[in-house]
């Protein structure tokens, strides 16, 4: 999947599930029933144990059915090996400039994590394609709206205090897409094999989205 196609199905897609797995066999299953729930988008983060195994059992089982990320980069290094492991974007906490020229590099999509107007902007300039405003939490959607209206092309999507009640809310700020983790997929559901669980929470956050986008829409 080259980068443009990924960037268009993260838009189209809406969401992105952040997992940060308990352990290699249960990430896998969790990615199975967001699946099974109709959650095409994830990423695996690196406090995953084993993540870019993870990754590339995922790539090799999924292949483009889902669009398939590594989150929480935090060296260099990490960026050619999510792309060796089969990883179609890559995605950082925080604006560094050596982790930032490495993860462009790849040439595979890139999400920089940035909070403040200056962050912002200057991941953007780095070659960030979508900004992650991280953590959504802490500031909320009249954030995005406020930063958005002196920076209007600059893609974002918020990982963070993002849940099924508050997406209309976050869409209609202007963002191309959210992250969501324990709200769509707690690792204590896992560890207690609640599948079922995590793909009705799945099917129910996708239908939100949609809704999100329909009011937003009209």
């Amino acid at each position: 999947m080259d980068k443009q196609t990924t960037l268009d199905r993260i838009q189209q897609l809406g969401l992105v599930a952040v997992l940060r797995g308990p352990s290699p066999e249960l990430t896998i299953k969790m990615v199975d029933a967001l699946v099974a729930g109709g959650v095409k988008g994830i990423e695996v983060t690196y406090s995953t144990p084993n993540a870019p195994q993870v990754v590339a059992e995922l790539a090799k089982k999924y292949g483009d059915e889902i669009v398939l990320g590594m989150g929480t980069l935090t060296e260099p290094a990490q960026a050619q090996e999510a792309k060796a492991a089969g990883a179609n974007y890559l995605v950082s906490p925080f604006f560094e400039p050596e982790l930032v020229k490495a993860m462009v590099t790849t040439g595979l999509a890139t999400m920089i994590g940035a909070l403040t107007p200056s962050e912002i902007a200057a991941a953007y300039r780095a070659g960030s394609d979508v900004v992650k405003v991280f953590p959504g939490s802490a500031v909320g959607p009249s954030y995005i709206k406020a930063v958005k209206a002196p920076l209007p092309h600059i893609p974002m999507m918020p990982t963070g205090g993002v849940n099924a009640g508050n997406l209309a809310e976050w869409f209609a700020a202007g963002v191309v897409a959210v992250g969501a983790g324990s709200e769509l997929c707690p690792p204590k559901l896992a560890k207690e094999g609640k599948f079922d669980e995590i793909t009705r929470t799945a099917a129910d956050f996708v239908r939100a989205v949609e809704v999100a986008r329909a009011s937003v829409k009209q």
